[in-house]
């Protein structure tokens, strides 16, 4: 499951389809000369399209950036390859472009990648904390968005995707938001599995059926390698939290419905909590409601019936993956766990809002 935002982009605007992705920086379109043509955008229509050249500061940085790999292609223009910790990729030209959303209201040229190369089908909207993000080139003080709840595949005909919201700047909802603040890094500290640019929140534990997991508030925190950071990233879909958690949820998930489980059965190779759909709402219900704690009382709650994700295959598995077998130390709040959730990103006084509310409601 992604999140997919139509955003209009150019002059005159196309609509192009992006993935809003709170967990990367560059945004990019799709530029390809593939069919069907009309998912792509075509450069050539728009007045207001240009190339990056190689002289330009961000392909010839004093400093290497390895989060966005530039170099010159033989054109001269900027040329850009981006890879994602899922082993997807995008590469093509650095460009500017602005984002048109009405006669008067419109981004000036923002610096993103137009692919001519990629493996998903979709642009990627990035909206993490960097400096080339779409929140931080466009000014946005804050942006909000509400996850619906994903049908099953028995509801889920073809082309009737459930809609939710999507908001940039205010949001009417949010006086009712309960905050939790950013952790902040000391760019001084050298943190080498660190993630600086993601949204970090002070995670305290999880509860399961009502009890609370035996688990140190640290794990959760980045130790001085930077290990550990808990980061909520809209362009995931499980969660995943490092070993030390994922077994004890999993010790907890073997008591209540351990000769239930699908013996040898990994999903991705990360998840490995898996059950025979037949009997996903009595197993849900055995396991009861999940709730992630933060800072200052604030908490997801998961109830019973959406602890299981449907993998397709007539089979669910709980939606929580092993970080460690992703190759990644952090533990990562996916969006599957933010269903009929507003989450707000407050980039002022950087803090993340929660809301409960009937997402597929809104997005009618």
């Amino acid at each position: 499951m992604a999140l997919i935002v139509n955003l209009p982009i150019g002059t005159p605007p196309q609509t192009q389809q992006m993935v809003l992705d709170t967990g990367s920086q560059l945004s990019w379109i799709q530029c390809h000369k593939k069919q069907p043509p009309t998912a792509s955008f075509d450069p050539s229509l728009s007045s207001t399209f240009s190339i990056l050249p190689c002289t330009h500061p961000l392909c010839k940085p004093r400093i290497p950036d390895f989060t966005l790999p530039t170099s010159c292609d033989q054109n001269r223009l900027c040329h850009y390859s981006y890879f994602y910790a899922d082993g997807t990729y995008a590469e093509g030209n650095l460009a500017r472009e602005k984002f048109t959303f009405s006669r008067s209201v419109s981004t000036p040229p923002l610096i993103l990648g137009c692919a001519t190369e990629s493996t998903d089908p979709r642009g990627i909207l990035g909206m993490n904390l960097g400096r080339l993000s779409f929140a931080h080139q466009s000014k946005i003080t804050k942006f909000s968005y509400c996850v619906p709840t994903r049908q099953t595949q028995t509801q889920n005909r073809p082309g009737l995707a459930p809609t939710g919201s999507f908001y940039l700047g205010n949001n009417p909802n949010s006086k009712w938001f309960k905050y939790v603040g950013m952790v902040n890094f000391s760019p001084r500290q050298r943190m080498p599995n660190l993630d600086p640019l993601a949204y970090t929140i002070p995670m305290q534990g999880i509860r399961i059926a009502g009890k609370k997991l035996n688990i140190s508030p640290a794990v959760f925190r980045a130790d001085a390698g930077g290990s550990g950071q808990t980061m909520i990233d809209s362009g995931s879909e499980f969660s995943y939290f490092v070993g030390e958690v994922y077994d004890k949820v999993r010790e907890v998930v073997v008591k209540a419905v351990g000769p239930r489980i699908k013996n040898g059965y990994v999903y991705g190779g990360i998840a490995d909590m898996c059950f025979d759909s037949k009997n996903a709402v009595e197993i849900g219900r055995l396991i009861g409601e999940m709730v992630f704690e933060f800072e200052k009382g604030v908490e997801i709650v998961i109830p019973k019936e959406r602890i299981l994700a449907d993998v397709g295959g007539g089979v669910h598995c709980v939606g929580i993956g092993n970080s460690d077998k992703l190759g990644a130390a952090s533990n990562i709040i996916g969006n599957f766990h933010q269903q009929n959730l507003w989450v707000e990103f407050d980039l002022v006084n950087r803090r993340v809002g929660f809301g409960k509310d009937d997402c597929s409601r809104l997005g009618k």
